[in-house]
């Protein structure tokens, strides 16, 4: 069974690996939230879907910033407006 989670940004629930992970690491970490591709960094997770609609209302929404309880980098954006393309030329 394949475990699922919801979007922050729609609300949809879908299976793991159809979202995309953010992840802020631990009050310990010196690290800012990032993607993680590996879906295994330690950290609470917020999940986002890999459709176009979702990555651009990302920001408009402020759905991380609701989801981690602090306020988020611009990069943070930035990569997932990387990524939006990524996903948008591998598609059949």
């Amino acid at each position: 069974m394949i475990p699922t989670r919801r979007c922050v940004v729609c609300f949809a629930k879908k299976a793991k690996p159809d979202l995309i992970r953010i992840v802020k690491p631990p009050k310990t970490a010196q690290f800012a939230i990032t993607i993680d591709t590996s879906n295994k960094k330690q950290g609470r997770g917020a999940y986002i879907c890999k459709s176009q609609t979702c990555l651009q209302n990302a920001r408009k929404k402020k759905a991380f910033e609701r989801s981690f309880k602090q306020s988020v980098q611009s990069e943070l954006y930035v990569a997932l407006e990387t990524l939006e393309t990524e996903l948008l030329l591998n598609e059949p």
